[in-house]
Parts: C-alpha cells; sequence; structure tokens
C-alpha cells in the first residue's frame, strides 16, 4: 500500500492560538492558501496531470478547503474527493474553540514538550488509543492496489504514520513525529519520507 499524508494548511484558529478539535470549521488564513497552493504545486509536480489515485480528507472545513486548492492542482474534481470522519482531528471535547492560554492558565501544562502532544486527554473528548482504534478501521476498508492521498489533521495524521511507520511509544500509542502544517509525507512498506515540508506551525498548537 501507497499513501501520501497530508497536513491541512494554518487556519484563523491556529493563528489565533485557540484549539480546533475535530468538530470546529474555520477557514484558512491567507498564509495557509499559499501553504495549500505549496502544497499543491508539489504534488502535482510529483504525480503530474490528472494522477489516477484515490484523494481521502477528513470532513472537516479546513481539511476540505486545504484539498479543493490541492485536488485543483492535480486536475482533479473537488466531487470525486472521499471524506471519512474517521480522519478528523482529535476530539478535544470542552476545550474547543477556547484559548490555549486559558487552558493553560486553568489546569497547568498540558503538552509534553518532549513529544509536542498532548499529555493530558481532553475533557469530553477522546485520546489517542481512539483515534488509533478508528484509523485501523479506515485503513482495513481501504483498497491495497491503489495510491492514495490522505488530507487530515496533526494529531491524526501523527497516529496514523505511527501505525504505518513506527514513532515513539507514548500514551498507549505510537506517535510520529511532528511536522509543520502543509507538509505531505509518502509512505510505503513502513519507510516514511517527506515529500514537501509545510511553512506552518508544528506542535499541538496546530489541532
Amino acid at each position: 500500500m501507497l499513501l501520501y499524508l497530508a497536513r491541512h494548511a494554518e487556519t484563523v484558529y491556529n493563528a489565533g492560538a485557540r484549539m480546533q478539535g475535530h468538530m470546529a470549521h474555520t477557514p484558512l488564513t491567507r498564509a495557509g492558501i499559499a501553504q495549500a497552493e505549496a502544497m499543491g504545486a508539489a504534488l502535482a509536480s510529483h504525480f503530474g496531470p490528472g494522477a489516477d489515485i484515490d484523494i481521502w480528507a477528513s470532513p472537516a472545513g479546513r481539511t476540505l478547503q486545504t484539498v479543493a486548492i490541492v485536488a485543483e492542482h492535480l486536475g482533479r474534481d473537488f466531487f470525486g474527493i472521499r471524506s471519512d470522519p474517521r480522519l478528523l482531528e482529535i476530539d478535544v471535547g470542552r476545550w474547543e474553540g477556547r484559548r490555549y492560554a486559558d487552558i493553560i492558565a486553568e489546569q497547568g501544562p498540558i503538552v509534553c514538550p518532549d513529544v509536542r502532544a498532548f499529555n493530558v486527554e481532553p475533557p469530553g473528548g477522546e485520546y489517542y488509543p481512539a483515534i488509533a482504534t478508528r484509523l485501523k478501521d479506515w485503513l482495513g476498508e481501504l483498497a491495497p492496489a491503489r495510491v492514495a492521498l490522505v488530507i487530515s489533521h496533526g494529531i491524526t495524521l501523527r497516529v496514523l504514520r505511527g501505525l504505518l511507520a513506527g514513532g515513539t511509544a507514548f500514551e498507549g500509542v505510537m506517535l510520529a513525529d511532528d511536522a509543520p502544517q502543509g507538509t505531505v509525507f509518502r509512505i510505503e512498506d513502513g519507510v516514511q519520507t517527506a515529500l514537501h515540508v509545510g511553512a506552518g506551525v508544528s506542535g499541538a498548537r496546530g489541532v
């Protein structure tokens, strides 16, 4: 199975240091649009026009806006893109929409500095093992002979890349290394390669 995994571009919530989570539909900033254009250009250079690949995206607005730009570069119809809720970002529960600074002021540090990921389960949300379970279900339904491009989210893709190519054991999963928004990885036979490194933020602030 050959997969290309891409993290969505910067949003107004990212720029404002607010928690997005899985349901917040937040638009891209102008910087985010530029990041998505760069992703599309890199993928078009790699695949060529009209590439016969499956394109998947999380149903969140920010991933759909990103994939719409990427699909235009690839000469693909947006309405042929496949969306699946199992590709959504971590559910941050009652943190959604709140400023990181306010959450930290209330309960102290929420990010492990060594891996740059939440070391506190979001109240009313989900944690890494639940994300891994839904991603395993999604992977089990993919056509193994088809090349697929997936536009998803920071933590979700770190868990997915960990499942496919390994990473650091953390809170019940293998968590892949962090990567900036707009980054595209190629994964084949358990080997991960960065095809394009984005210009967006990295770490939990990109959630």
